[in-house]
């Protein structure tokens, strides 16, 4: 990591929200946004990084036989900034494990639940369907196995009665805004490691994330 700033990779697939939060919050921080790489040439996040001055780049899956292929085009591209921290925003591929071991300890993912519950899709649905009295989000280091690597934060909120799914996503992706550019500043200020695998906070090792309740509003309490 550089001396000064982490120099951060965000990746992503789509409008780029969670991109946004991390260029509204942390300009003046200790993350620079190096570059932003999209596996969509058409994703609105590309307009985003443009505007705010980002480099950007688009590698798209079809130009690519298998998987790894693909990943070693994208990590072929993110060399050329040598970034210290990757941030998975939206990015709607699935990491071989060569990207992985490459990238070990450097890439933070946030997934729209509570972990370990409901890893994969379709969590607000799922979440209805099963009547929790909580939702929330998870950020967590990548690993091998999909949605599993150590967590490092959770924001949690209430459910509300007769609510859709998707005004519940929507109150969810609030609080992804505040908590994923948080653990972020963790990485880049040497607070937050990836050792042994597991996640380490001020040299101490996480058994569970650090947790954030929110009110239904989404207003930290």
């Amino acid at each position: 990591m550089t001396e000064k700033r982490c120099k951060t990779a965000i990746l992503i697939s789509g409008s780029g929200s969670n991109l946004q939060s991390f260029i509204d919050r942390v300009g003046d921080g200790d993350i620079e946004i190096v570059v932003v790489l999209s596996s969509r040439p058409d994703a609105h996040g590309l307009v985003r990084a443009r505007k705010a001055g980002i480099d950007s780049v688009c590698v798209e899956p079809r130009d690519h036989v298998d998987r790894e292929q693909y990943d070693r085009a994208v990590a072929a591209e993110l060399e050329r900034w040598q970034p210290d921290l990757l941030i998975l925003a939206g990015f709607m591929c699935i990491l071989s494990p060569w990207f992985v071991r490459r990238y070990e300890g450097r890439i933070l993912n946030i997934h729209p639940a509570l972990l370990p519950a409901y890893p994969g899709l379709h969590t607000h649905e799922r979440v209805i369907e099963a009547g929790d009295t909580a939702h929330g989000a998870t950020v967590h280091f990548v690993t091998d196995e999909l949605d599993a690597g150590p967590r490092v934060v959770q924001g949690r909120l209430p459910t509300l009665a007769g609510e859709s799914a998707d005004a519940l996503a929507a109150r969810v992706l609030a609080i992804e805004h505040q908590i994923y550019p948080e653990a972020a500043r963790w990485f880049a200020e040497r607070r937050l490691q990836f050792r042994d695998g597991h996640a380490w906070l001020q040299d101490k090792r996480l058994a569970e994330p650090v947790q954030f309740e929110f009110d239904a509003d989404g207003k930290r309490i």
